[in-house]
């Protein structure tokens, strides 16, 4: 996928040509269904605009693009039931010129694209004070949309949801399927869209309207990115391969392959989920629009009080695409709906929005 990028100060200062790079594992049964793991193959030294020195990347960003290439290599003997995109895209240190491009052009095709993840910087397991965290991976998802209208804005503040966008629900779907002694990684979820001053791929995704989440080591030490390659005072700059744990990059890469593979088998997310609200009473009546897989067996109601981080109780409902809780008042807790396959697959929990 290669396009002209046009002068852009202060980082693009002539025309460039990007180019990203696309492996597409197209779905048996839902194939217009998409999910996406990207990683970055540009690296950059301290100097943002010096393309002259040295510039190792074997963390930021070989780390992600060796997750993606693996979890492609895995998956490729195997046909899921939705579309899979491995992808690693160029620009990103300069300011996310080719996922722009990327979410942008799937966006105008209209890819029904209902997951994206971004692996940037999963290869060091060590903190910058020496101590290890070996089993730990780091799951950035906002809760309010990226792309949330003015009216949308005022409904949330009138009856919430600010940890409960799409994206929210992607990641609490990851923790649930690839936070387990099969990965033998814990899954911190951080209610942000990314880090203090950083940003990478997946928020152009966001910009989109697209589910995106961002994937990272636990700790970050900065000596070791965006810099020239040298010793001073002792201390080694350089984002050099001898400060990969290769241990660590495997098993990110199984939480890459336990979610990708759960997205694309399971159901998708049920689509056009609203909670009746036209009249006062103290039941809860919700509505969806029943999905197209040919193993659908129907859905369940989740809810969870409102204080509550994740979702913790189900209601089967069965194959419907209206419930009712009597005596249940929707005031109190938050409730949701997900999709159940016949092999007992699950799908991300969509968030209903009111109809009043």
């Amino acid at each position: 996928q290669t396009f002209v990028q046009p002068t852009t100060p202060p980082r693009i200062p002539q025309d460039t040509v990007i180019t990203n790079v696309i492996a597409t594992l197209h779905g048996s049964t839902n194939p217009e269904r998409v999910y996406v793991v990207s990683g970055h193959i540009d690296s950059r030294a301290t100097d943002v605009l010096d393309f002259e020195s040295e510039q190792p990347a074997a963390d930021d960003d070989a780390s992600g693009v060796a997750v993606v290439m693996e979890a492609a290599r895995v998956m490729s003997t195997h046909q899921p039931e939705a579309t899979i995109v491995f992808t690693v895209v160029a620009g990103e240190e300069q300011g996310l010129f080719g996922s722009a491009f990327q979410a942008a052009a799937y966006k105008a095709a209209g890819t029904d694209i209902q997951g994206m993840f971004s692996f940037d910087i999963v290869g060091n397991s060590v903190q910058d004070d020496g101590s290890r965290h070996p089993h730990t991976l780091r799951l950035f998802t906002e809760g309010v949309p990226t792309t949330e209208t003015a009216n949308e804005a005022a409904i949330r503040r009138a009856v919430g949801g600010e940890v409960d966008g799409v994206s929210r629900q992607l990641g609490r779907f990851v923790v649930s399927v690839a936070d387990n002694d099969e990965t033998d990684m814990d899954i911190w979820m951080i209610y942000r869209r990314d880090r203090y001053l950083r940003g990478t791929d997946n928020l152009s995704y966001l910009n989109q309207g697209y589910p995106g989440a961002r994937v990272t080591e636990p700790n970050e030490i900065f000596e070791h990115e965006h810099q020239n390659t040298r010793v001073e005072n002792g201390v080694q700059f350089g984002d050099l391969l001898e400060f990969v744990d290769f241990s660590y990059v495997q098993r990110v890469a199984k939480v890459n392959v336990a979610t990708v593979y759960s997205l694309a088998n399971g159901p998708g997310t049920p689509k056009g989920v609203l909670i009746l609200t036209q009249v006062l009473t103290n039941a809860s009546d919700l509505v969806w629009t029943r999905g197209t897989e040919p193993d659908l067996a129907g859905y369940e109601l989740v809810w969870r009080e409102t204080s509550d981080p994740d979702w913790t109780h189900v209601i089967p409902v069965g194959d419907v695409t209206s419930a009712t809780i009597p005596h249940f008042t929707k005031d109190n807790v938050f409730i949701g709906v997900r999709a159940v396959d016949q092999a007992g697959h699950h799908s991300p929990v969509a968030f209903p929005q009111p109809q009043f």
